[in-house]
């Protein structure tokens, strides 16, 4: 599936109703989501800034997306998940404690005939599993409204992965990011592939602008 199919299909998949500030929860738009997932299955970049359609030299393929079994810690209405099954993961399963996320994500799937499970819980609960799949991807909560969550997904997400981590974090938490996950979580590697732009739209009460230009770090750890 080409970049500009993937976005088109993600474009059209329903969001949150009624977010919920205590989650954290923004949408991931088809714009980064379809970036994020596309480059994840494609290639290494060179550089660690893509803005836009500017794409740089692939250097190795990671190949952590076709044929894996893929889990979508956070998953909200399952955005990442649905596009690692359009780009061809044989199993795929979106983690939330938010029902009404869950609802939606199923619904999406339903509308694009995608085969993906769905389990309603508290992430960090799964670290006390016996979970494990290749390759975990995720938009975690930034830790703005509860300090650490960003560290919690990401403690779970290197317990359950057998291969590798995708996973989105802003990037002026670049160094503590990078501490945290080599120093105190175990994780082998940490590198960020490259920095997007999150376009966070006007969703809650207290925001004062109608939308807001976050830079943002697409990490990817190894265990």
């Amino acid at each position: 599936m080409k970049l500009k199919q993937l976005e088109s299909e993600l474009g059209h998949l329903v969001q949150f109703q009624s977010p919920k500030i205590e989650l954290e929860q923004y949408p991931t738009g088809a714009h980064i989501a379809s970036r994020m997932m596309y480059m994840v299955s494609q290639i290494l970049f060179s550089s660690v800034s893509v803005t836009n359609s500017f794409f740089c030299q692939a250097e190795s393929n990671f190949g952590d997306i076709c044929g894996k079994s893929i889990a979508d810690l956070g998953c909200g209405c399952g955005t990442l998940g649905v596009a690692a099954s359009l780009l061809g993961a044989s199993y795929v399963i979106g983690f939330d404690q938010d029902l009404a996320a869950l609802d939606t994500a199923q619904e999406n799937c339903r509308d694009l005939e995608i085969d993906m499970d769905f389990v309603q819980c508290d992430v960090k609960s799964l670290g006390l599993t016996r979970i494990s799949v290749d390759t975990v991807v995720m938009n975690p909560p930034f830790g703005t409204r509860r300090k650490g969550a960003d560290m919690e997904f990401l403690s779970v997400a290197l317990k359950i992965a057998r291969t590798a981590i995708y996973s989105l974090h802003k990037s002026s938490t670049r160094q503590h990011v990078k501490r945290a996950a080599l120093q105190d979580l175990g994780a082998k590697t940490a590198e960020v592939l490259f920095e997007l732009r999150f376009d966070l739209k006007s969703l809650y009460k207290f925001h004062k602008k109608q939308e807001l230009d976050i830079a943002v770090d697409l990490w990817r750890f190894t265990v």
